[in-house]
């Protein structure tokens, strides 16, 4: 790994960081907000850009990326950003103690929505703004969005796509990266803006709460600036716009853009769409029923706050409008089978991807059929185009790490948290970037009551989840870092 070159262009990262940080001082600003979060605001902001200024000067070299350059940028790009991002929590005194601040700043950045924060009423909306747009530079990725804006990223700016864009399949729009870096920001920008716009008119929120939410969507991130998360506006309104978004913000961000393009067929003739949408509707029908007959509420009521609960927990959002924990075990056991599905490839959602475990649903029908029938030759297709076995090999390979890190992270977390689920749905939250759990860490808890060292590893299951294992797991090998 050429050490020069990587924190090099980690630096312009940063300093993209650094000016967000300092908007939100404007923002805090405009609220008259108390100085010493205008001004905690401010200096983290400062500092962050004197800092990339310095890195970029000591680091400054001819770029040439290689793919090992690509997964050390993506990675240490991810850990500056934390490390920077958590100065506004740290300053104000939101969050003084540093593991904590930093799991609040990598659960934004990843788009898991896990939060330390109790009374978010009480926090000031220069920070409340800090929290969102970490979700949403986040979502899309803020080293894609770099490639996008920097030109003399076009050379190398595959390497650093490949190994922060999630999904097996990494979909190139253009021939030029940066032309589908930037179409793909296009497409997340306008949604993000056309949502916000309807929350403000229709769902009839403030500006301030429609932006915040807007941005939580689109990353399915899920930071509210509520204690009660969107269930405290208890409005049909906003739970249709927030579903129908979250439900876009599931989906392959390529296919949106075809779809503006005038080709909306695409959805429906892709494979991992329409299991995506069957799977989904499935399970929202399930959880109505099912919550519906152990008299929770009237079906209308249940039908929406289970459709909203299972769109928010397969998108991997983490917004709530009900207190799921307190539903049938049936309906609860569905959501955490969904935590670990995930959104589909080339979306803004987590857990381990629709197209995976489609595939590895295939792989085992074709592996019983070729039990029965040892000498038949039979291929595994996808919208009927075959799929390559290097390519069932490596999302084998995907399942059994991320099942493996699972079961360890788990056993680890059983040492700070109360209960087994509560251990299991914190590693599952953190790995699938999907925030709440279950029991402790349920709908209407938080993280708070986990010590600062168990938040911290669950930071780095954050981050091994938003970056798909292997962008860091390859950091531990050796021969990674042999010339």
């Amino acid at each position: 790994m050429n050490k020069r070159v990587v924190f090099h262009l980690v630096s312009y990262m940063t300093f993209v960081i650094g000016i967000a940080i300092m908007g939100c001082a404007g923002v805090s600003y405009y609220y008259h907000e108390a100085l010493n979060i205008q001004m905690s605001l401010l200096y983290s902001g400062i500092i962050t850009v004197a800092c990339a200024a310095v890195l970029g000067l000591l680091t400054r070299c001819e770029i040439n990326l290689s793919r090992r350059d690509g997964f050390g940028i993506v990675t240490f790009g991810w850990l500056f950003a934390t490390i920077f991002g958590s100065l506004p929590y740290i300053l104000s005194g939101i969050i003084p103690h540093p593991v904590s601040a930093m799991f609040e700043t990598m659960s934004g950045f990843t788009t898991t929505g896990a939060s330390i924060l109790s009374d978010l009423e009480a926090i000031p909306r220069g920070i409340h703004f800090w929290r969102a747009l970490t979700h949403w530079f986040g979502g899309m990725g803020v080293l894609v969005l770099c490639v996008a804006i920097l030109p003399f990223l076009g050379v190398g700016g595959m390497q650093i796509y490949r190994a922060e864009m999630p999904g097996p399949s990494k979909d190139r729009l253009t021939p030029r990266i940066a032309t589908t870096a930037k179409l793909l920001w296009g497409v997340y920008a306008l949604l993000t803006l056309i949502e916000t716009l309807l929350l403000k008119f229709v769902g009839k929120m403030g500006w301030f709460d429609s932006f915040c939410h807007a941005f939580g969507t689109m990353a399915t991130g899920g930071f509210s600036t509520r204690s009660a998360s969107v269930g405290a506006f208890d409005s049909v309104a906003v739970d249709i716009i927030i579903i129908a978004f979250m439900f876009l913000a599931g989906i392959n961000f390529s296919l949106h853009y075809h779809a503006l393009t005038g080709k909306p067929g695409r959805y429906f003739r892709d494979p991992e769409f329409r299991f995506y949408f069957v799977f989904l509707a499935c399970a929202s029908l399930f959880i109505t029923f099912n919550i519906w007959f152990d008299g929770f509420a009237s079906f209308g009521r249940c039908f929406r706050d289970a459709t909203f609960t299972a769109t928010s927990i397969m998108t991997t959002t983490g917004f709530c409008t009900a207190d799921f924990d307190q539903w049938p075990n049936a309906s609860r056991l569905l959501l955490v089978v969904m935590m670990f599905i995930g959104g589909c490839a080339g979306s803004t959602g987590g857990g381990m991807k629709v197209v995976r475990v489609f595939i590895m649903f295939k792989k085992m029908v074709r592996e019983l059929k070729q039990f029965m029938r040892p000498s038949a030759v039979i291929q595994l297709k996808l919208g009927g185009k075959p799929v390559g076995q290097e390519i069932v090999s490596h999302i084998s390979a995907f399942f059994a790490i991320f099942m493996l890190i699972f079961a360890i992270g788990t056993f680890i977390m059983t040492f700070f948290t109360p209960d087994l689920e509560t251990a299991a749905t914190s590693v599952i939250a953190t790995l699938g970037n999907i925030g709440p759990g279950l029991n402790a860490i349920g709908a209407t808890q938080n993280y708070s009551a986990i010590s600062p060292l168990g938040q911290g590893i669950l930071t780095v299951f954050m981050l091994l989840g938003r970056l798909e294992l292997y962008t860091v797991l390859i950091l531990f090998l050796p021969s990674f870092w042999k010339r």
